[in-house]
């Protein structure tokens, strides 16, 4: 009898049990405007989440949870000091989080991928952040002349690492490396100015991407990623990538019925006080004029990246993806290699060949800025002239009309002896 009760009592507290949920790990990411906390869990987690003052703290309540892992250890960290843990009479798991300064929590469930199991995310805001706005003297102002901005996409990042090698190079870190090395060549470039949309190893939405992209004022965008493909790990190559037509009318339609934010995007126009044609008429001719850039843009960049190795594709490729879809900043996707090649693997985490490949990126980006500088910049005011071949010039009788060298001519550019055409151009160095 004794031994029926004890197998009764034991059925009855099975499914309570069979329902708790493990904690098995506990990440941490920081990113400029926030820090992100990610539990892997067993099964979907119940929580509830609120914040404490006096001091702060944010206190994560989990039901039917025990914690399988410990708690990573803080340090540096501008907004975490501590997280701690610990069960509670009424079974539930609170997980408390020792703030640095008052934090507004957000927090969302992610689905099992090939790689993680599920997760709970809690993203962490600064209450208190205050947006620092430059302060520009007499002297910045009367200068009307401006850097171009050139915004570096290091692609992926934190929990979201991309394509892997062979040998367990991750995606988000090499992209990062190649990232950093050209935002140093454009920052060392006259009249150029880097921005690094992801500067750490932390996740940043596709979307949230461009909108960096958009603050900077950047006048390009270039992502960079290394592409993968394990069915055939003998693929290799360098890929340019710009936004397809499909994508093109998809994200057309969408910033067509997003009216009230549809300012700056074709030149500071405000579109939600015209009529449907019209806003039709207006971002049609703003998405064509950027995809034209990015194509010519690209063709510069796929260039010079000839130079440093072989190319997967010999012309630049249209795809949808989402880091492209800007419709008022020129963009480009540069896959620099297959990652999933054990060569090009080996090759990728090479710094020096990673510096190839920024040199290659930094020079197709010159090339093309050099030919076509935006209105109102330095590189547009300091440009050399342009002169338009007609029939009857010579290249002597063009030095003699610009009073210039004509070895200086050639040399600017690239002319081995005084043999010109009718239509072509040449750069008109400044005297």
């Amino acid at each position: 009898m004794k031994r029926l009760i004890a197998f009764l009592l034991l059925i009855l507290a099975y499914p309570v049990w069979s329902q708790t949920t493990e904690i098995s790990g506990v990440r941490l990411w920081t990113a400029p405007d926030h820090v992100r906390l990610v539990f892997d869990s067993s099964a979907p987690l119940s929580h509830t989440i609120y914040g404490l003052s006096k001091p702060d703290r944010l206190v994560i309540d989990f039901k039917n949870t025990r914690m399988g892992a410990s708690f990573p250890r803080i340090a540096g960290n501008k907004l975490i000091k501590k997280i701690r843990g610990a069960k509670r009479k009424n079974g539930v798991l609170r997980v408390v989080v020792d703030l640095a300064a008052a934090a507004k929590p957000r927090s969302f469930p992610l689905k099992p991928n090939k790689r993680y199991g599920h997760r709970l995310v809690v993203d962490l805001y600064p209450r208190n952040q205050k947006s620092k706005k430059a302060v520009r003297s007499a002297a910045d102002v009367q200068q009307a002349a401006r850097d171009v901005v050139i915004a570096i996409d290091a692609g992926h990042g934190g929990e979201d690492g991309g394509a892997r090698g062979p040998h367990g190079t991750q995606e988000k870190d090499v992209v990062l490396r190649i990232a950093r090395k050209l935002a140093v060549l454009v920052r060392k470039e006259p009249g150029m100015r880097p921005v690094m949309i992801r500067d750490g190893d932390y996740y940043l939405g596709l979307r949230k991407r461009i909108e960096r992209a958009r603050q900077a004022k950047a006048d390009l965008f270039i992502s960079i990623h290394a592409d993968s493909f394990k069915e055939d790990r003998s693929v290799r190559g360098a890929s340019v990538y710009t936004l397809s037509h499909r994508g093109a009318s998809s994200e057309f339609a969408r910033w067509l019925a997003k009216r009230e934010n549809s300012a700056d995007l074709i030149g500071g126009v405000e579109l939600a006080d015209k009529d449907e044609v019209l806003r039709t008429v207006l971002l049609d001719l703003a998405q064509n004029a950027t995809m034209q850039v990015s194509a010519d843009a690209a063709k510069e960049v796929l260039k010079s990246l000839r130079q440093v190795g072989k190319l997967h594709k010999p012309n630049v490729q249209r795809a949808g993806f989402v880091v492209l879809k800007s419709p008022d900043i020129p963009s480009l996707l540069v896959e620099t290699a297959f990652i999933s090649n054990p060569t090009e693997e080996r090759s990728l985490r090479d710094p020096r060949h990673q510096a190839r490949l920024a040199k290659a990126m930094m020079q197709g980006i010159r090339s093309y800025f050099r030919r076509y500088p935006p209105p109102g910049t330095l590189l547009a005011k300091n440009a050399s002239k342009r002169h338009v071949i007609h029939r009857g010039e010579t290249l002597s009788g063009i030095a003699q009309q610009y009073r210039i060298g004509l070895g200086e001519l050639r040399r600017v550019n690239g002319l081995r002896d005084d043999r010109i055409r009718i239509g072509q151009v040449l750069r008109i160095p400044r005297s």
